[in-house]
């Protein structure tokens, strides 16, 4: 896929957030506890399992659910070029998936022809996939890998771009946004915060705010990556 060629309205531009499906190892059943110790101890061997799962079961999806989904796109409104964020969240994990299905589904909506996500091609594809198999839900055809050649897969990943081929490197989203001078919104809350804000407070609006930031963030630094102008605050339209 070449960046310059793409319509902006074809992407639609998504960021996960998920938290481990109990609270606490302790809530693991019997069967669940000694497979996340083998998976820590293979995983995270400097950590004890129950820090381990703690700090970490929330990016397994093992052991993890999606919790709050944010999708962004672009579309035309008065000759203005406008970005829509929007949220699907709540306690019941298939019902938030179905909804991102239905938005997504080619079949149902055309406009949409590719992904993009920060690390999403090693973190937020593949999670859904995962969580919508565990849901009994048919993975949709713009995110499902299998049969399809490489130049067939419409995923784009702001990191891998950002690589430019150094397969070692990683950048942060908000280091990305940072060296590009692209303003970031974003508080001093950050993904490690998101388990210990959801078993204190629930859904909040908190939450809801830090995965919109992340999706037009991830909006306007694939706009710079383009080499084109950032959106301005009035042509952002925010939805939980």
């Amino acid at each position: 896929m070449r960046l310059k060629t793409l319509s902006l309205e074809e992407i639609l531009f998504i960021d996960i957030e998920t938290v481990p499906l109990h609270s606490s190892f302790q809530q693991l059943d019997h069967a669940g506890q000694p497979l996340w110790i083998k998976k820590a101890q293979q995983r995270y061997p400097d950590m004890d399992s129950e820090e381990a799962y703690e700090q970490k079961a929330g990016i397994h999806a093992e052991f993890s659910k999606v919790l709050i989904t944010g999708c962004g796109f672009f579309h035309k409104a008065d000759n203005q070029l406008i970005f829509r964020a929007k949220t699907f969240h709540g306690e019941n994990e298939k019902e938030l998936l179905e909804g991102f299905i239905q938005l997504i589904d080619q079949s149902k909506r055309k406009s949409f022809r590719v992904l993009c996500a920060h690390n999403g091609k090693e973190f937020d594809f593949p999670f859904l996939c995962r969580r919508m198999l565990v849901n009994g839900l048919n993975i949709p055809p713009i995110l499902d890998l299998a049969g399809k050649k490489p130049w067939e897969v419409l995923h784009l990943d702001t990191l891998e771009l950002w690589k430019f081929g150094d397969r070692k490197h990683y950048t942060s989203l908000e280091l990305m946004a940072y060296t590009l001078g692209i303003p970031s919104a974003k508080s001093s809350f950050n993904g490690s915060m998101v388990h210990e804000a959801y078993r204190s407070y629930g859904i909040s609006r908190e939450l809801l705010d830090y995965c919109l930031d992340d999706v037009v963030l991830l909006a306007q630094v694939f706009l710079k990556l383009r080499n084109e102008p950032l959106l301005s605050s009035e042509q952002i339209i925010r939805t939980h």
